[in-house]
């Protein structure tokens, strides 16, 4: 059923597990029978005794990365209060079709969705809800920048919307097929690649690393 995209399990628990979801892989069901395949109905496949709605976030379909998916109505309940008061660590690597010239910085864009091309989100400084990204350049490759972003808030697209629109970086992220030149799925160079969190149950403080595949 899932064999042209494999869910790589990190790792498993009775109340929760991490994966890391590839790039193509929707989160959660879209609309029709031919978006059921994704994260929330793998897991439940692969463990028929975890909750209904088990995804406490969300990826975009085309970045991949680092997921914890909750298996239990506590855990979900846990784990959801942290990311509401954004004490979950994340971190994201990318690469930037172009090269940035500045080391390192903080982006500060309002944004909302454009009502008329949905899921495209358009810049706007009287209705938009401000995103904030720290972000600092690892290296240049090939004419192309390789970067770290730390989101401080979780909006949709934020991190692409941040990279492509000129009051932020200025450049887009390779492949994005909404903000840059990304013309097919599963192309877009952004990947989850760090995750904190505490423990559902324990509180113990977790940490998860996943190596871009680009």
């Amino acid at each position: 059923m899932f064999d042209h995209l494999q869910l790589e399990y990190v790792h498993e628990e009775p109340e929760f597990v991490v994966v890391v979801k590839p790039s193509g892989m929707l989160s959660v069901p879209g609309k029709g029978p031919e978006k059921a395949i994704c994260v929330a109905s793998h897991v439940i496949e692969k463990f028929p005794d975890t909750i209904d709605h088990p995804c406490v976030h969300r990826l975009d379909m085309d970045t991949s990365g680092l997921m914890v998916v909750a298996r239990t109505t506590k855990a979900h309940r846990q784990i959801s209060v942290q990311f509401q008061r954004r004490v979950i660590g994340k971190r994201y690597v990318a690469l930037l079709d172009g090269e940035l010239e500045s080391e390192s910085g903080t982006t500060r864009l309002p944004f909302r969705v454009d009502v008329d091309n949905r899921p495209h989100q358009i810049y706007d400084e009287k209705h938009g809800k401000v995103g904030i990204t720290h972000w600092e350049r690892l290296g240049i490759e090939d004419g192309k920048t390789r970067i770290s972003f730390t989101p401080v808030t979780g909006r949709t697209h934020q991190l692409r919307v941040h990279a492509a629109h000129e009051r932020g970086l200025g450049i887009p992220i390779v492949g994005d097929p909404l903000y840059g030149n990304g013309d097919a799925p599963a192309q877009l160079k952004l990947h989850a690649c760090y995750l904190s969190f505490r423990h559902p149950v324990s509180s113990e403080k977790l940490k998860f690393n996943s190596d871009p595949p680009f």
